[in-house]
């Protein structure tokens, strides 16, 4: 499947030894593309997170690649462009893990739907077609009062007018975290989980960085020409960080498709705020939730209010459904790092990107969102070159494929893929799996999608034991680890 990685020891005496060009702090998209573009352009690149890769908000997004229809009612007509382009990109480089989704959006008569007439909606798709590119998603069209009903026969018939559909795209976002620092390993970046940044300071020039190995507890510096703050939720508490952030908090709930058999995408709307129902293999995926959040990002979490609200607008869009928190498989909470402004709703503040230099060779990247990681990336490395004096080379992400289709083919899907020990071996050897944890929920995905995985996760123990070489105790303590780390059930009290 691929070339065993590099043992930490390795790395660690590598980055101790080594010059760098650039440092990025933080494995989330964000952070893997950069480190991808970076080494594909040929600099010395390293990455370091302090947990698991793809363990924060990239693990915990709708798992859409979108332009953002809400977007372009809102007039960011340019946020949409740039969206649209990337999420053709995304969906071209990395097929195995993003396909076009299909989007039904209902519109109603009732002032409680009105917000969403289907003369304008036709009018917008037809105006996103146009800035999507379109490419290798089908066009959009308006579907009649009796056509959405043969589709969606559940939906709530009183009072509708019709439809339009439209696409987007469907991903598996820590698989494509995962598939895109594996990209750049192979392209001679430096990674490591579990390896937290500690400070730095500038040195003739340089940046002297700090960080600490969590699994052997041992620490190491290096010297980086430039070190990229790219923590998304935990921007603001990097030293030398010039971010200030609005956090705001989604979430998401997974239920059986049986329960809900939606075709396609189906858009609900509670107001001015739009949810979906994404249909996911076997399941179908029901959020989101925008809500302000003050409290540290490792505690975001479902409330028993959050589950409510979701229902309650599901239950509304389909009211044959019944649909109540026994359904629910499991759930997720993430957080949006969105870059603060002085005023607004929580959804309307903008998901657009800013990169900073507050001091030379420091780069806060903040905002944006998981469609357009990549062209941020870009943005990014650009200009880390130009402050290295280099004139930047023109990058290859937009072209180059993350992964052959032999890489990718048995070890990376949108949905869960069969569990084998062969699998578990390829997460341990070749995707920096550490703990059952990374494996379940990251990697495999089967936590999100199994509704009860106790011989699963006895067997993955039994398996990563072998590999790993865990003893009884140590694999116990695996077993206990996931339990608290797996994403709970949360009852409406």
């Amino acid at each position: 499947m691929a070339t065993q990685l590099a043992s930490r020891d390795e790395i660690i005496e590598s980055l101790a030894r080594t010059q760098l060009d650039v440092l990025i702090i933080g494995g989330g998209i964000v952070g893997a593309g950069i480190a991808r573009d970076a080494a594909l352009r040929g600099l010395r690149t390293a990455l370091v997170e302090q947990y698991d890769f793809a363990s924060g908000t990239s693990s915990r997004s709708s798992r859409l690649l979108h332009g953002g229809l809400r977007y372009l009612a809102q007039g960011r007509v340019g946020l949409v462009r740039e969206a649209g382009i990337e999420k053709t990109t995304v969906q071209r480089i990395a097929p195995h893990v993003c396909e076009p989704l299909p989007f039904m959006f209902p519109t109603y008569k009732t002032p409680l739907w009105g917000q969403w007439p289907l003369w304008k909606l036709s009018i917008g798709v037809r105006i996103y077609d146009l800035l999507s590119g379109i490419r290798d998603f089908r066009r959009s069209r308006t579907l009649r009062q009796a056509e959405v009903k043969q589709a969606l026969p559940g939906l709530e018939p009183n009072e509708l007018t019709g439809a339009v559909r439209y696409y987007d795209g469907l991903t598996n976002d820590a698989r494509l975290v995962i598939d895109t620092l594996r990209s750049a390993s192979k392209a001679g970046a430096l990674l490591l989980n579990y390896c937290r940044f500690i400070g730095s300071e500038r040195d003739f020039g340089l940046w002297r960085c700090h960080i600490s190995d969590q699994l052997a507890d041992r620490s190491a510096h290096m010297l980086v020409r430039c070190v990229v703050n790219a923590t998304g939720p935990w921007s603001e508490k990097i030293e030398h960080s010039s971010v200030k952030l609005h956090l705001t908090k989604g979430i998401h709930l997974v239920v059986d498709r049986m329960r809900l058999p939606v075709p396609d995408a189906v858009v609900m709307t509670e107001g001015a705020r739009i949810l979906f129902a994404i249909p996911w293999g076997d399941r179908v995926i029901l959020g989101t939730t925008d809500t302000d959040y003050t409290g540290r990002p490792e505690d975001v979490r479902v409330e028993p209010e959050d589950v409510s609200y979701v229902l309650d607008v599901v239950n509304r869009s389909f009211p044959t459904a019944k649909i109540t928190d026994k359904d629910i498989i499991s759930s997720w909470a993430g957080l949006r790092p969105l870059v603060a402004a002085k005023a607004g709703r929580p959804s309307d503040i903008s998901r657009s990107h800013e990169i900073r230099s507050p001091q030379p060779g420091w780069f806060d990247v903040a905002g944006g969102k998981l469609t357009t990681y990549r062209l941020m990336a870009e943005q990014t490395v650009n200009k880390i070159m130009l402050y290295i004096g280099q004139r930047p080379s023109k990058g290859t992400t937009a072209r180059q494929p993350l992964l052959t289709p032999d890489e990718a083919r048995p070890t990376s899907a949108i949905v869960p893929l069969e569990p084998s020990r062969e699998l578990i071996e390829h997460f341990c050897t070749n995707e920096w799996a550490v703990h059952l944890d990374d494996v379940m929920i990251r990697r495999g995905g089967w936590a999100h999608y199994i509704e009860d995985d106790t011989e699963l996760t006895e067997n993955v123990a039994d398996w990563m034991a072998g590999i790993l070489g865990w003893d009884d105790s140590r694999r116990s303590e695996e077993i206990a680890r996931y339990r608290t780390a797996r994403p709970r059930i949360c009852s409406i009290a």
